[in-house]
């Protein structure tokens, strides 16, 4: 079998390199692994970079009162305690150490005036502590990551798209892809494998994702069955580009609002005094994200149908200085200064708070051998993520994932993986060659984005997610149709075939979860169930594969221990 592929051989194998899969790399390696790295893309251009206000750590830098206990207790808050206590606790203590850890390897943060590292507010977030390097935190992350793991020695294979996991006796022993340049395929022998995809945006029309982000780590990890878990919770960040409709839904920094921007509606009201008069602009996530679409629903929202996010009251240079990347952004791609004159904002689908369901100490799926870190993994966020605790989580739960994947590597010989796998695998991503149909996957990945966009959006009703399941499924026997042409070299339409699959599975997981959530909570919002069910506050939405099909449970969430529930507690209330 070795002959008909190539194939390479690993302790640790890493699926996605941003930031999560980049510190899981470092981490195995430093735990004496030979450690693969398998990416989409280029090496350089996850999408940890679009992450620009900063790294949430309670380094007490700015304001001294900050520490772990606050950090978890707006962690939980924030997740309307859905979250997996015990990922947010160790999340919180250990946040602080990997920021220092960051700066060691030489990545150059914005200082205060004694030399610390600077931090600054964001939604949610109590305190200052949100630790920054201009508005391009993520590049300066990528850029300290990726030096280090190249140094240290791992083997990076790009635009490499993996299409299955390889099992053995119920644990995980390699994966199979294919090189996005020549179609050729590619297999992978690993003792531990480690999925950090990302999330799932391409599954909506506006998105502040870049195409990589089409779920297929959660796809992948639940074909090979491992469980899904809070996949109803997809955030909409408040304010992404909304014109020109080139750039429509590229991510306006929290940072602007954290630096003092202030949101209006057409009529020049400051609308974030009716939705939410203590915390304004830096008020949740899902709070400011259903605040504007709410102004544009009502007819208050401007010319191109989104609101005015203004920072132009503050000097030019302290903007430029603080804002580089928003000012040239919006320079180049609107025409707009921004120390002159307002930003057109508004929601635009951004991050996805459930995925593959891991254990808190140690990133570890249901399926032995199986890990998850980064936004691939759920648990962290609960039902809405805070700005910033995505770079804090990836590094958190990336080191523990590369600590855990050497470490069962050690543990185990090597495997055998099953000929009869692969040429599945083979057959399956062939399949759309030999079919001659004139069924078209960017026909049917519109079609998909249109009904998650118009279906199971921000707001969501019975009705709509009945429809859109109905929809799913036709989309599915369409997908099953789907036919290409040409040669298996540069074939964008090949590639979304295989994207399309992952799409569809994680938006029908999403589509369940909504429908059986019957409340709403963070950034689920249901119409017809508009206020919190104390019920659905102590339960998880599960998924699995069961007999060939999706399976839905619900799992009660763990029980927060009595010496944390005090610090959960101090605004207990706060609306949702």
């Amino acid at each position: 079998m070795n002959d008909k592929f190539e194939t390479h051989e690993h302790d640790v194998l890493i699926i996605g390199a941003g930031g999560a899969g980049l510190r899981a790399a470092t981490e195995a390696l430093a735990n004496g692994a030979s450690v693969g790295i398998v990416c989409k893309s280029l090496l350089g251009k996850a999408h940890t970079v679009m992450a620009e206000g900063g790294i949430a750590a309670a380094m007490a830098n700015v304001d001294p009162g900050d520490d772990w206990r606050t950090h978890f207790g707006d962690t939980m808050r924030g997740g309307k305690l859905l979250n997996n206590w015990r990922m947010a606790q160790i999340h919180a203590q250990e946040a602080p150490d990997r920021v220092r850890e960051l700066e060691q390897w030489g990545a150059l943060f914005d200082r205060t005036e004694d030399g610390r590292i600077l931090q600054r507010a964001f939604g949610g977030h109590s305190f200052k502590r949100l630790c920054h390097v201009g508005d391009r935190t993520g590049l300066e992350m990528i850029r300290t990551l990726q030096d280090r793991g190249v140094q240290m020695g791992f083997d990076v294979y790009m635009e490499c798209t993996i299409t299955r996991l390889l099992t053995d006796g119920g644990r995980v022993v390699g994966a199979f892809g294919y090189w996005r340049e020549n179609g050729r395929f590619v297999v992978f022998k690993a003792k531990s494998i480690v999925l950090a995809t990302g999330g799932i945006g391409k599954a909506y029309q506006i998105t502040s994702n870049s195409w990589e982000y089409t779920g297929d780590g959660m796809a992948l990890a639940y074909e090979a069955g491992a469980e899904l878990m809070d996949m109803e919770f997809v955030q909409f960040h408040p304010t992404g580009m909304v014109w020109p409709p080139g750039v429509q839904g590229l991510l306006v920094t929290e940072a602007v609002r954290g630096e003092g921007g202030t949101l209006r509606n057409r009529t020049g009201e400051r609308f974030m005094e009716r939705h939410d008069p203590k915390r304004m602009e830096l008020s949740t996530r899902d709070v400011v994200a259903r605040a504007i679409y709410t102004e544009v629903k009502e007819g208050r929202g401007t010319e191109h149908g989104g609101a005015y996010l203004d920072i132009s009251h503050k000097p030019a240079e302290y903007v430029k200085r603080k804002l580089p990347s928003m000012y040239h952004q919006f320079l180049e791609l609107a025409d707009v200064d921004i120390t002159k004159g307002p930003m057109e904002v508004g929601p635009t689908c951004h991050y996805m708070m459930g995925g593959v369901r891991v254990e808190a100490e140690t990133a570890a799926t249901t399926i032995p051998g199986l890990f998850a870190a980064g936004e691939v993994a759920a648990g962290l966020h609960g039902a809405n993520r805070l700005g910033g605790n995505s770079l804090s989580d990836l590094l958190v739960f990336g080191r523990r994932a590369g600590v855990a994947a050497a470490e069962h590597a050690k543990k185990q010989g090597t495997a055998s993986v099953d000929p009869a796998q692969i040429e599945a695998a083979e057959r399956e991503a062939l399949a759309p060659f030999e079919r001659k149909t004139n069924e078209n996957p960017y026909m049917v990945h519109a079609d998909l984005q249109q009904a998650m966009q118009s279906l199971v959006g921000i707001f969501r009703v019975e009705q709509d997610l009945q429809s859109a399941l109905g929809k799913i499924a036709e989309l599915k026997d369409r997908a099953n149709r789907l036919s290409v042409t040409g040669s298996r070299m540069f074939n964008p339409g090949w590639h979304l075939c295989a994207d399309l699959k992952s799409l569809l599975t994680v938006s029908e997981a999403v589509t369940r979860c909504a429908l059986a959530r019957k409340e709403s909570r963070g950034a689920h919002s249901r119409i017809d169930f508009s206020k919190y069910d104390p019920v659905w506050g102590k339960q998880n939405n599960v998924i699995s594969w069961r007999n060939g099909e999706m399976s839905l449970q619900q799992r009660p969430t763990p029980e927060l221990p009595q010496e944390l529930q005090a610090l959960v507690e101090a605004e207990k209330g706060a609306g949702a």
